[in-house]
């Protein structure tokens, strides 16, 4: 009986992994993963980090609202950037899947294929492109602070109204205006020849030497590279966004030194807290991704999905340590040092 017991939970953990819409996910996933991590992001930013922060005792209440709308602002931001940004590139690096010889030389085709290969299928060009996509998520970090601070005062005081002077209320409506003027809208299509182009680009990223060199060297490495942009990307935006909340002339001065505190510290736990449990999982992810490699193994797409696995497992952690208990303890935690600092 206990041998049947075993064969039957073997077949149905082998019938999942080779799940028609697991797999077609986890294509997805591989094809899209910067606009993934943005949905997800999107979705917790709005919903589950709020109320998180709100239900930490012991905190003065227009702490928490600033340190709710700066989440429900960075989504709503992020999530915009990756439309405008990643996707089209997301979009650019799926035409030279499928063309290689149109947007590639010869050599480069030769260099990241050996053993006559479907370039989608090397390694190498697997890392090469998936560096490039993630990419966009690092170079948006300024722009996205930027917006994200600015978004802010405009969030807080349609979601938490505030009584101001007359004098107040034209200065904000100056600012709205400033920030979503006609001036600062750009309307960048990425369709038609201006995706040629940007395959076109992309191509000449790949086509690079060094470049090439570079991503030969590291392929080994692919697993890891979500984990490790996403740490960057995650260190450029908090360390910019507290610059630009220090300067900030809408964030009252009193609101300006928690919501950084805030900041810092969810980043800081985030990312120890993530390479911390994905590194105790390692072997484990490791097991599985064989196991995961042998069920499919006469899968012409198997690589995609294995590189989906390698988005999602960081997403997964990384939301789950910033979303969920995190908020709770960096919005009583930045509140203490706050008070501590001006004794």
């Amino acid at each position: 009986m206990r041998i049947n017991r075993t064969d039957k939970n073997n077949i149905a953990f082998t019938s999942w992994m080779n799940n028609k819409v697991i797999l077609k996910g986890l294509e997805k996933i591989s094809d899209h993963g910067t606009s993934f991590a943005a949905t997800t992001s999107l979705v917790m930013a709005l919903g589950v980090r709020p109320l998180a922060i709100f239900a930490t005792p012991n905190v003065e209440r227009e702490n928490k609202e600033y340190a709710s709308v700066n989440s429900i602002s960075s989504g709503l931001v992020k999530f915009g950037l990756v439309e405008a940004v990643a996707l089209p590139i997301e979009n650019a690096v799926k035409k030279i899947d499928k063309n290689p010889s149109k947007y590639l030389k010869k050599n480069t085709i030769t260099a990241l294929t050996p053993m006559k290969k479907q370039i989608a299928d090397s390694q190498a060009y697997r890392f090469g492109t998936q560096i490039i996509k993630l990419g966009a998520g690092v170079l948006s970090a300024i722009p996205k602070s930027v917006l994200t601070v600015a978004l802010i005062p405009v969030i807080m005081d349609n979601v938490f109204p505030k009584k101001h002077s007359i004098s107040e209320n034209k200065k904000y409506e100056a600012d709205y205006k400033t920030v979503f003027s006609g001036k600062n809208k750009s309307k960048v299509p990425f369709t038609g020849s201006t995706g040629e182009k940007l395959s076109l680009g992309l191509g000449k990223i790949l086509d690079n030497s060094h470049f090439q060199k570079f991503i030969k060297k590291y392929q080994n490495d692919e697993k890891n590279i979500a984990k490790h942009m996403t740490a960057a990307t995650d260190i450029l935006l908090t360390g910019t966004n507290a610059v630009l909340i220090k300067k900030s002339s809408r964030i009252k001065e009193n609101r300006k030194n928690p919501l950084i505190y805030n900041s810092v510290i969810s980043t800081g736990v985030t990312l120890g807290g993530g390479y911390f449990i994905d590194r105790l999982i390692k072997n484990n992810t490791r097991k599985f991704v064989e196991k995961f490699s042998e069920v499919n193994k006469a899968d012409p797409k198997l690589s995609k999905y294995i590189q989906g696995i390698n988005i999602l497992r960081p997403a997964l952690i990384f939301a789950a340590i910033y979303y969920g208990l995190l908020p709770v303890i960096s919005t009583y935690f930045a509140e203490r040092l706050d008070k501590k600092l001006l004794k």
